[in-house]
């Protein structure tokens, strides 16, 4: 897009886009906290959303769920301000950001049924696990 006046290209205020982004995103945190069951005051976190709906959904999982969302939209938003051309790592094959996102949740994925599999709940150990794992897959992979 061009400026009618000066004929010089119009640039994108990226401060605004992301930060409307992140308002986007913290107005649907904020609507899913304010959507949870209460019990005496306080959020039933494995109450269900929806009395009688056909899947529990709960609120972790709608937290889980709210977070790959924010990890695509600021994927996404870091992939147009920043382009980047791919790296080859330890597998031996071309990744981007987003393919080392995707990498890293898919692994995760696995080594918290793995931490399920052996300690069982809570989780709290499979997801330092999974963190350290992702920082190893965005770092050499």
């Amino acid at each position: 897009m061009t400026n009618s006046t000066t004929n010089t290209p119009k640039r994108a205020n990226w401060t605004v886009i992301s930060l409307s982004a992140a308002a986007l995103m913290a107005a649907i945190l904020i609507g899913l906290l304010l959507a949870a069951p209460q019990k005496d005051g306080a959020i039933a976190w494995f109450a269900p959303m929806i009395p009688g709906g056909w899947m529990a959904w709960t609120l972790p999982v709608a937290l889980f769920f709210w977070t790959i969302a924010c990890l695509l939209i600021t994927f996404t938003l870091l992939a147009i301000r920043f382009p980047e051309t791919p790296r080859v790592g330890i597998l031996r094959i071309e990744t981007t950001r987003g393919d080392r996102l995707f990498i890293s949740l898919l692994g995760s994925a696995f080594v918290c049924l793995g931490w399920l599999f052996f300690f069982g709940a809570p989780l709290w150990g499979g997801l330092i696990l999974c963190l350290v794992y992702a920082a190893a897959v965005f770092r050499w992979v």
